[in-house]
C-alpha cells in the first residue's frame, strides 16, 4: 500500500501533457512558452483568470491625488505600469522625466521601456522577486522620494506597511479593480499543470470552484504573494517563481519537466 508520501512522489513523476497558463495569450507565433511547448513536446493553452476593469478619469479625480506631487512610483505589476500611464494620459498628466520606478522584478522594469526611455539611473527592481529585495532597494532611496504605489482595489498592504513604518511619503491611487472570470469551460479540459500569476487568479480559481479538492493537478505560482494565496486557498505548489536559478514562470517550468523527464532515466 502506498504511503501519503509515496503517492506524492508518484504524483510528481506523473507525465505533463497539458499546462494552462493563467494569462492572456502572448502576441505573435514565436514566444517563450511555445518554445517551452516544442522543446518538452506539450500543449500550452492560456486563459485570463481575472478581468481588470479600468478605473476612468472621472473616478480617478475623486481621490484627489497630484500624481505631478510624486518624485518615484512603485510598480508591481505590467497591469499597474498600463493602467498609470493609461490614467495620466485621460487626465493630460505629463510625468516627469526625473521621476524614479521601483518594480519588483526585473521582468516588470524591463517593460516600462513601452512607455519610457529606459535609463539605469532611475529605474530599480529587486534582485531575485521578493519583497526583501525590493525593500532593500527602496531603503537606499527612500530619504529623498515621495513614492506613488498604483494599484488595484486589493493592492498589497505588505508594501503600505513597510512604507509607513519607515515613514515615506506616499499614496495608493486605485487605477483598476479586479474581477473574477468564468473559467469553469475551460479548466473542464483536465490539465496537468495550472500556472498562477496573481492573487486575484487563485481567488478566481477559487470561487469558481468551491470546496476543490487537488486530486492529480500541479500549481505553480509567480510571485511571493500569488504564491502565499495558493497556499493559504490550500493548494500545494510544485513550481514556483521568481527563484534565483528560475526568475520566470517559464525557467521555472522547464526546469521542472526536465526533473521529471530525468526521474524516468
Amino acid at each position: 500500500m502506498l504511503t501519503k508520501a509515496s503517492k506524492a512522489e508518484v504524483l510528481t513523476a506523473k507525465k505533463v501533457k497539458k499546462i494552462l497558463i493563467a494569462q492572456v495569450q502572448p502576441d505573435g507565433l514565436k514566444s517563450p512558452y511555445a518554445e517551452l511547448a516544442a522543446k518538452h513536446n506539450v500543449v500550452v493553452d492560456y486563459c485570463p483568470f481575472i478581468v481588470i476593469e479600468p478605473v476612468i478619469a472621472k473616478d480617478f479625480r475623486k481621490q484627489k491625488i497630484d500624481i505631478s506631487t510624486f518624485t518615484a512610483v512603485i510598480f508591481t505589476s505590467r497591469n499597474t505600469i498600463d493602467h498609470f500611464f493609461r490614467i495620466c494620459d485621460e487626465i493630460k498628466i505629463n510625468v516627469s522625466q526625473d521621476t524614479k520606478y521601483f518594480c519588483i522584478t526585473e521582468a516588470v522594469a524591463l517593460y516600462l521601456q513601452k512607455f519610457i526611455l529606459y535609463r539605469k539611473r532611475k529605474v530599480f527592481y529587486g534582485a531575485d522577486g521578493t519583497n526583501k529585495s525590493f525593500f532593500d532597494v527602496i531603503n537606499k532611496h527612500k530619504e529623498n522620494e515621495k513614492f506613488l504605489y498604483p494599484c488595484s482595489e486589493s493592492f498589497d498592504s505588505e508594501i503600505t506597511n513597510w512604507l509607513k513604518h519607515h515613514k515615506c511619503g506616499y499614496a495608493t491611487p486605485v487605477l483598476y479593480s479586479i474581477v473574477s472570470n468564468d473559467i469553469k469551460m475551460v479548466i473542464a479540459k483536465n490539465y496537468d499543470v495550472i500556472c498562477f500569476f496573481t492573487p486575484g487568479g487563485v481567488k478566481s480559481f477559487m470561487e469558481n470552484f468551491p470546496g476543490y479538492k487537488q486530486n492529480g493537478t500541479r500549481f505553480g505560482a509567480f510571485g511571493l504573494n500569488t504564491t502565499k494565496a495558493a497556499e493559504d486557498a490550500g493548494l500545494t505548489l510544485e513550481i514556483k517563481a521568481p527563484m534565483p536559478q528560475t526568475p520566470g514562470m517559464v525557467s521555472a517550468l522547464d526546469k521542472y519537466l526536465q526533473s521529471l523527464s530525468t526521474k524516468k532515466k
